[in-house]
């Protein structure tokens, strides 16, 4: 990608993305500029990736050709003022800030701004993450495979339309917290029924890493991968029986909508 990637924010997600771009090539540290109002963090940051510094916000847009703001929500507004003649109608703006709408983003850009709505989840730490990207009618193609692919460099991502964010905070943003939820669960169980607390969190964890690598990998549907362990009269459909009764998959539903509706609720 020969583009200059500006990163306003240099939090666990900018960082994030900052390696995730690096380990996969698409970009140059020297192509990465970066500005953070806690400018501590600024040279640490320099001297482990060896991307360049700006010295303020406007100047990471005058730098970049796109900008990726990773910035708490409530200082969007502020932010993008500062901006708004350097990001013009050329660059492409990328925001993660959760529960701002592209029109509330547009609303403080140039008109015919070209933005990108993006909601990652944490797991991109681990260049596992699962990003949603909801584009402007502004964007191009070009400039929206331009995004995917940044956004693939640590996990996987899809172009998904904004109405639906909603829907993917439940499934994919705040989800991190039920899957640890479950693991945690499973290792109280397995510690309930004598293993270690060491042991029982490393075989939790290892199952649902790879319970969930087969779904991806198989393309099989998770019901038929459920079938394949409930044996006739065995151990594992004795458990899911035990799962149903306590209402697991109306529960879990439950809860992405739940998740859903606060987001609904917060935009």
């Amino acid at each position: 990608m020969k583009k200059t990637i500006g990163f306003i924010g240099a939090g666990n997600m900018g960082k994030a993305i900052m390696k995730g771009l690096l380990s996969a090539q698409l970009t140059t540290p020297e192509q990465i500029v970066v500005y953070d109002a806690y400018e501590p963090i600024l040279a640490p940051l320099h001297d482990e990736l060896g991307i360049r510094v700006a010295t303020s916000n406007q100047d990471v847009a005058q730098q970049a050709d796109m900008i990726i703001l990773a910035v708490k929500p409530n200082m969007i507004t502020a932010v993008l003022s500062e901006m708004k003649q350097a990001i013009g109608t050329e660059k492409v703006l990328i925001s993660i800030a959760a529960g701002v709408t592209l029109a509330t983003i547009e609303g403080a850009l140039m008109e015919q701004a070209k933005v990108v709505r993006v909601m990652p989840n944490t797991p991109a730490l681990v260049n596992a993450g699962m990003s949603s990207l909801s584009p402007n009618t502004f964007v191009t193609e070009e400039e929206q495979a331009d995004v995917v692919a940044l956004f693939k460099s640590f996990g996987k991502a899809q172009i998904v339309p904004e109405y639906l964010i909603d829907a993917v905070v439940g499934v994919s943003g705040s989800a991190p917290a039920y899957v640890y939820m479950f693991i945690e669960a499973l290792a109280d169980g397995a510690v309930l029924a004598g293993l270690t607390r060491a042991q029982a969190y490393e075989f939790a964890a290892q199952t649902v890493y790879g319970s969930a690598k087969m779904v991806l990998e198989t393309g099989q549907h998770p019901g038929a991968l459920k079938d394949m362990v409930c044996s006739p009269g065995g151990t594992t459909i004795a458990a899911v029986h035990a799962l149903e009764e306590g209402n697991f998959r109306g529960t879990v539903m439950n809860a992405v909508l739940a998740a859903a509706k606060k987001n609904q609720e917060l935009s």
